[in-house]
């Protein structure tokens, strides 16, 4: 599938998914025109790369953790590393520390909130 087509099938846009391949996230075939070329499994690695990214891992990151993931194909990790093991569990910790973080915040806009409907004028339609 052409760039374009992977926009619209991932939701990206082609400025990231040049980018993606730019910082080796995402590869793509050449036609003999020049034209990029995407196999149907780029839909999901493009997926996954956003969820990483939106998980806080730099592009670097990611490029090392990527060759680790499975694709759809399924095919078995042979790029693992005890440190980039180390790394990925630092990662997810920081992740959970920042779940806990706004769990925490939220229980205290729970608790505003409860507070301050209990003492505002009823916001009921009157009649």
């Amino acid at each position: 599938m052409r760039i374009g087509e992977l926009a619209r099938r991932s939701g990206v846009s082609e400025r990231s998914l040049r980018y993606y391949e730019q910082q080796g996230l995402l590869r793509a075939e050449r036609t003999p025109g020049g034209h990029r070329n995407f196999g149907a499994w780029a839909v999901d690695r493009v997926i996954r790369i956003q969820a990483l990214y939106a998980a806080g891992l730099t592009s670097k990151k990611i490029a090392r953790l990527l060759p680790c993931m499975r694709d759809e194909d399924g095919r078995p990790n042979e790029f693992a590393t005890p440190q980039l093991v180390n790394e990925l569990i630092a990662e997810r910790d920081r992740i959970d520390r920042t779940i806990a973080d706004l769990v925490r915040s939220r229980d205290v806009l729970a608790e505003a909130i409860d507070t301050a409907s209990a003492t505002a004028p009823s916001t009921a339609t009157r009649t």
